[in-house]
């Protein structure tokens, strides 16, 4: 490496100065009482329990989902919006996968992850064979309706032609709260 003119290396200059900038910025913030709070980002299924949230508000069945491309970034969310769109097919999980199959110009987005909020009906886990996702988180178990581990099992058949690396349990109690609170509400 060639250095500098004061004896550093060229290509730490800049790194150093910034550094240097931080430190000193950190002192006084740390001197004089000023602290900043570094608030962790929400996860994916955060995002997905935010949006069964606001399917709840809209009057729906509070169910969200999310997908993640490869790189981590989200892709698609949405909660479900059976009742608004009067279509019996408009349920989280399809919505997003339709969303993220349109940006990526295709209707397979292999490697690309599902986080639900409720465990997919036979519906949405069919589609979800279909569009060949990588994995799927789920919250809560629905024993009633659901496709994955109740009911039908759709990615157990002979006939399905892709199983995705499949997660169950994760933020399972929010979300059975959530879904508690809103057909608790429907029934008084």
């Amino acid at each position: 490496m060639s250095r500098g003119g004061r004896g550093g290396f060229i290509g730490l200059c800049p790194f150093l100065a910034s550094l240097a900038l931080y430190l000193q910025f950190a002192r006084r913030a740390t001197s004089t009482g000023m602290t900043h709070r570094i608030e962790p980002r929400p996860t994916p299924m955060d995002i997905a329990l935010g949006e069964a949230e606001r399917a709840a508000v809209r009057g729906e069945v509070p169910v969200g989902a999310v997908i993640v491309a490869p790189d981590g970034a989200v892709l698609a969310m949405a909660g479900n919006r059976t009742r608004e769109r009067n279509d019996p097919t408009a349920h989280a999980e399809m919505l997003v996968i339709r969303e993220a199959c349109r940006k990526v110009g295709s209707e397979r987005i292999g490697g690309h992850d599902l986080y639900v909020t409720l465990e997919p009906c036979p519906m949405c886990a069919a589609a979800i064979s279909f569009a060949r996702i990588r994995r799927l988180y789920f919250a809560a178990a629905d024993p009633k309706s659901g496709g994955v581990l109740h009911g039908s099992r759709v990615f157990a058949q002979s006939t399905c032609h892709h199983v995705p690396e499949t997660y169950d349990g994760i933020g399972a109690e929010a979300s059975a709260a959530l879904l508690k609170r809103f057909f608790s509400a429907r029934r008084i």
